[in-house]
């Protein structure tokens, strides 16, 4: 399922449900409709800045791991795969940088509306 977030601070930005899931629910809103009030976007701000850093320290730790195997053609073609997924910065810059826009002009970001 698609969330369209709007806000008159910047343009649409259009998230799969999945991918906004686990910062909506640490915000404790709704992923049908909501909104992020100008009061609270700088929460959100951080709390998406911390779940980026933390999902940075896990692929790090990953990497480490990765780099100690023997050889490169002892990791399954699922591993190989694994390690080009998309980082969790890349999935939300796009909201991250509608909050900061609407934080700085003192807007909200709705969805679902």
């Amino acid at each position: 399922m698609l969330i369209i977030f709007k806000s008159k601070a910047a343009a649409e930005v259009i998230m799969y449900k999945e991918h906004i899931a686990l910062v909506l629910d640490a915000l404790s809103k709704d992923s049908h409709r909501g909104v992020i009030t100008f009061a609270e976007s700088a929460n959100a701000i951080a709390l998406i800045e911390k779940l980026i850093e933390e999902d940075k320290q896990i692929r790090k730790q990953q990497e480490s791991l990765n780099d100690n195997a023997d050889d490169e053609s002892d990791l399954d073609e699922f591993e190989k795969k694994k390690r080009d997924t998309v980082t969790l910065s890349a999935r939300l810059f796009p909201i991250l940088d509608m909050l900061r826009a609407a934080n700085k002009k003192q807007e909200d970001v709705l969805w679902g509306v």
